[in-house]
């Protein structure tokens, strides 16, 4: 078999033309970062394996039609996360939305056409005030009013029939104060009992893969997640999967159906067969020896930076998930160093890394989960010259 590592260099001793790699991001002027903040998308969040790509391109040299892609993918992917059906999605915020648009319009195609006109609709969805974000703005998109909930007593009593559906957050940092007056268990049972369904935003609870299909044993009915982040499919996908006919009713209300709230949501067909491609190998993934991998690197910085007179600690993990995060912070006045400057210097050097400030605004906080190997060397030297 030829060997890369020598048949190149050969060629081009013998004045062969060889084609370097484009970078499309060096062109444009752009120069990528490396990655400390973990898997957000204003980074682009996610790596996307090698062989997805090459699966995406195969997938885009054909025509399909788009509902019997949909129907086979999803087949698939519920099997993997042990629900009856599953959709893939733009991206988690898109899987929320059209899971609360099925929950408000089910199957009655006029419904779908009306929304955000709630007329002859249920109204409100019920949140658990720690369950609250950012991201629960795609629940409102319905028109919907959030009824917001401190307790358990609250709760039951908001259980009313104008309730659509109960927003459920399943995950979040371990070092904040974590008080959800009903658990999901509980708040399973209480909205089966009332007729209310239930979606859990997963987006949280990767890695690792076993969350996914333990929270859908819980008897949820729909949940949400990521399919780019750490599962490193397509970035601008995602995935709600539960009840069959929830999610018969998520389909009418997205993309192709041209009068529907969620026609903008469109995921083309290359992108479900990478998703379900990336999640097949997602799942088998493991999850023990990544988690080591990403411990070695955290383990590494954190002895490392204490010789610049850097203080340095680990971020408490996350609620169902393990995140290793190191948190560097030095007396800024002494320093003449302030967090900003210190993220301006890492983001403007050679090579770019993006980080994030440490709790409270002060310090830098590096996160350990979609970082190469010797990755954390270079971070940890960049620190040092910083503050030598």
């Amino acid at each position: 078999m030829i060997q890369r590592r020598w048949f190149f260099p050969l060629l081009s001793a013998m004045g062969v033309a060889t084609a370097k790699p484009r970078n499309p991001y060096t062109e444009l002027g752009i120069r990528p970062v490396l990655n400390f903040q973990g898997p957000v998308t204003t980074v682009g969040a996610s790596r996307m394996w090698p062989e997805i790509q090459s699966i995406m391109a195969e997938a885009a040299k054909d025509f399909a039609v788009l509902a019997e892609v949909k129907d086979a993918v999803g087949e698939r992917l519920a099997k993997l996360c042990g629900t009856e059906s599953a959709l893939v999605t733009s991206g988690t915020a898109g899987a929320i939305a059209l899971g609360t648009y099925a929950c408000l319009t089910g199957a009655d195609t006029a419904k779908v056409r009306r929304l955000p006109d709630l007329t002859g609709m249920k109204t409100e969805v019920l949140i658990q005030k720690p369950h609250r974000n950012g991201y629960d703005h795609a629940v409102r998109s319905a028109g919907v009013r959030i009824v917001e909930v401190d307790s358990r007593d609250a709760f039951v009593n908001a259980l009313t029939p104008n309730v659509a559906m109960i927003y459920y957050l399943g995950g979040t940092r371990g070092d904040w104060a974590w008080e959800t007056p009903v658990p999901l268990p509980e708040c399973v049972a209480l909205a089966k009992k009332a007729g209310i369904p239930v979606l859990v935003d997963a987006a949280n609870l990767l890695p690792s893969w076993d969350n996914i299909p333990r929270v859908a044993a819980t008897g949820v009915d729909m949940l949400a997640f990521s399919g780019g982040k750490h599962v490193r499919g397509p970035q601008s996908t995602g995935v709600l999967a539960g009840r069959k006919d929830l999610l018969d009713a998520a389909w009418l209300n997205s993309s192709p159906h041209s009068d529907s709230q969620g026609r903008g949501m469109k995921v083309n067909k290359e992108e479900m067969i990478g998703l379900l491609a990336a999640l097949e190998k997602y799942s088998k993934l493991d999850f023990a020896a990544l988690d080591r991998e990403y411990e070695r690197q955290a383990n590494y910085v954190m002895a490392e930076l204490p010789k610049a007179k850097l203080k340095v600690e680990k971020a408490p993990f996350e609620r169902g998930r393990r995140v290793h995060r190191v948190i560097a912070t030095w007396d800024e006045s002494s320093r003449a160093l302030s967090t900003a400057e210190v993220a301006k210097r890492l983001l403007d050097g050679e090579p770019r890394i993006a980080t994030l400030p440490g709790p409270g605004g002060k310090g830098i906080e590096l996160t350990f989960l979609m970082n190469e190997p010797g990755e954390e060397r270079i971070v940890a030297r960049r620190l040092r010259e910083i503050f030598a």
